[in-house]
């Protein structure tokens, strides 16, 4: 085994396992739904997924015509799920770092995840999103959505706190066609994110959502970022 596919366990039709990013759970609740949960962090589940949906959403709004479109962060597929009901995208690229979440919802663990793999519009590169961006050739997206962690004070993983900075952020920027948009997600205010966003692109947006989070109300918010019409690039 390789070390993306050591230490996994299953129990049940719970599934989880130890990949060099860490310890990743799939999980069975009593009420039905599944749950996501990474190094013992709460990631996202089936119960509530309308802050995934509007990072898709929201961003699709902010553009007249979203053709191509990349999403940083696959989790159980619903911000795809939300570009792909949009008729006017014509492919998508996901960049998930985690080889195994993707054969998860090829496997169907995650009940919608063969349709949407299988989407002739899907293309998935399993890589680390900044790294996709830094290494992009030209302005290739209308629309970047990045969903790879819980924002940047609430970090599942150490390394994502660069993807939140100025040079990644930057990266994003030169990888977006002119008129098109970066929107980060975050589980809480992140004003420093706001601030060094307002440095990179020419126009910026800070939009909170309440959510119901297993009975408990919480906030979260996405922020966009646009690239002018009229200079494409920095």
């Amino acid at each position: 085994m390789n070390e993306t596919e050591t230490a996994i366990a299953e129990t049940s039709d719970d599934v989880s396992t130890r990949s060099a990013h860490g310890d990743l759970v799939l999980r069975h609740r009593a009420d039905g739904h599944l749950e996501l949960r990474a190094n013992g962090i709460f990631v996202m589940d089936t119960r509530e997924t309308s802050t995934e949906k509007a990072l898709a959403t929201r961003a699709l709004d902010l553009h007249a015509d979203p053709r191509h479109v990349l999403i940083g962060g696959l989790g159980l597929g619903f911000t795809l799920e939300a570009v792909l009901s949009d008729g006017r995208v014509e492919t998508v690229t996901v960049v998930e770092i985690e080889p195994l979440l993707v054969e998860w919802m090829r496997a169907g663990r995650v009940p919608h995840g063969p349709a949407l793999m299988s989407d002739e519009r899907v293309r998935i590169e399993v890589a680390d999103v900044a790294v996709v961006l830094r290494e992009s050739q030209g302005a290739a997206y209308d629309l970047v959505l990045l969903d790879v962690d819980n924002g940047p004070g609430y970090l599942v993983h150490d390394a994502n706190g660069a993807l939140y900075e100025a040079p990644a952020l930057a990266d994003a920027r030169r990888a977006t066609a002119p008129g098109g948009t970066v929107v980060v997600w975050s589980a809480a205010q992140a004003p420093a994110l706001l601030e060094v966003m307002g440095q990179v692109f020419d126009e910026t947006e800070a939009l909170s959502y309440p959510v119901d989070l297993q009975g408990h109300s919480e906030t979260y918010w996405l922020y966009a970022g646009t690239v002018s019409r009229r200079n494409g690039t920095n």
